[in-house]
C-alpha cells in the first residue's frame, strides 16, 4: 500500500528551503562563536581557552535539550513544534548579542543550543513526510544542506561582520534569521500530525538497543574530533599558521563547501544503498 504523502501549502521546494533556511540560521548561530572566539574572549575578560568553554555550553545545551524535548513533545504536532523551536533559537541568540559578561554569554550560548537536535530531526521527519519513502534520504539531505550552507554562507558572513561591528553583531544577525524563519514556517510548512504510537516511555525505550548506543558512539567520535579543531580554527589560522584574519572567512567558506559536499553525495547514496 502507498504510504501518504502530506502536500506542502507552497510547493515541495518551497517547504523544503524553508527547513533548510532554518538549518543555515540555527547552524550559523552555533558555528559562529569559533571564528568570533578571540573577540568574544577578549569582551567578556578571560582567555582564549576559558572561552571555549561557551562552545562547550551550546553543546551541553544540544546534549540536555535533544533527548529533553524529543520525549516532552512526543505527541506534539511538528510544525508547531518547530515554531516553538525557532523562537528558542531567537531568545538565546539574541540574549547572546546582549549578554554582558562571560557567565550571562555562557547561559544564553546554552539556550541557543536547546533546540538545536531537535530541530534537525523535527525538520527531517517534515520533510521526509513530503515526500516517496524512495526519496525521504535526499529529502532529509536538503534539509541538512542548511547546517553545510552556514559554514559556506552564514559563518563567513558572520565572522565578517563580527570583525566590523564586533560579535554580538553575528549574533543579533542569527537572531533576526530566527524571526523571519517564523514567519516562514507558517507561512510555507504543512500541518504533519505526531505519530500516534509515540509516548515518553516510547521515545526512552530506545535507549535499550545496542545499536542505538553504537551508532551515537559513531556519531560522537566523529563530531568531537571535528569540533577539536573547529573550536580553535581561527586562533589555530591566525596565530599558528600566521593567516590574516581577514582571511578567516574564506577558509570557513572552504569547510562549509566539504560539507555541501558530503550531504549531497550522502543523500544519494544513501537512497540506494545505506549500508555499503
Amino acid at each position: 500500500m502507498r504510504e501518504h504523502v502530506i502536500i506542502a501549502p507552497r510547493g515541495l521546494a518551497a517547504a523544503q528551503i524553508v527547513l533548510a533556511l532554518g538549518g543555515l540560521f540555527i547552524g550559523t548561530g552555533e558555528f559562529a562563536a569559533m571564528g568570533l572566539l578571540p573577540g568574544m574572549a577578549e569582551s567578556v575578560g578571560v582567555s582564549i581557552p576559558h572561552a571555549g568553554n561557551l562552545i562547550s555550553a551550546y553543546a551541553l545545551g544540544v546534549v540536555v535539550g535533544s533527548p529533553l524535548l524529543a520525549v516532552l513533545t512526543a505527541q506534539t504536532e511538528r510544525r508547531t513544534l518547530l515554531l516553538v523551536l525557532g523562537s528558542i533559537v531567537l531568545v538565546g541568540n539574541a540574549a547572546s548579542s546582549l549578554a554582558p559578561g562571560f557567565f550571562s554569554l555562557a547561559a544564553a550560548r546554552f539556550i541557543a543550543g536547546v533546540p538545536h537536535g531537535a530541530y534537525y530531526g523535527t525538520a527531517s521527519i517534515v520533510a521526509a513526510a513530503m515526500v516517496p519513502p524512495s526519496s525521504r534520504a535526499q529529502a532529509i539531505s536538503r534539509v541538512m544542506l542548511g547546517l553545510a550552507a552556514a559554514n559556506v554562507i552564514g559563518v563567513p558572513i558572520a565572522t565578517w561582520l563580527g570583525q566590523i561591528f564586533g560579535w554580538r553583531s553575528a549574533f543579533a544577525l542569527v537572531a533576526l534569521g530566527g524571526l523571519a524563519l517564523l514567519g516562514l514556517l507558517c507561512v510555507f510548512i504543512p500541518i504533519v500530525a505526531a505519530d500516534k504510537q509515540a509516548s515518553p516511555r516510547r521515545e526512552l525505550s530506545t535507549f535499550a538497543s545496542a545499536q542505538i548506543w553504537l551508532t551515537l558512539g559513531v556519531a560522537t567520535i566523529g563530531f568531537g574530533g571535528m569540533f577539536a579543531v573547529y573550536s580553535y580554527i581561527t586562533p589555530r589560522l591566525t596565530e599558528v599558521a600566521g593567516i590574516a584574519a581577514a582571511h578567516v572567512p574564506a577558509f570557513l567558506a572552504l569547510w562549509g563547501l566539504g560539507m555541501i559536499a558530503g550531504n549531497v553525495a550522502g543523500g544519494w547514496l544513501a537512497d540506494r544503498a545505506l549500508i555499503p
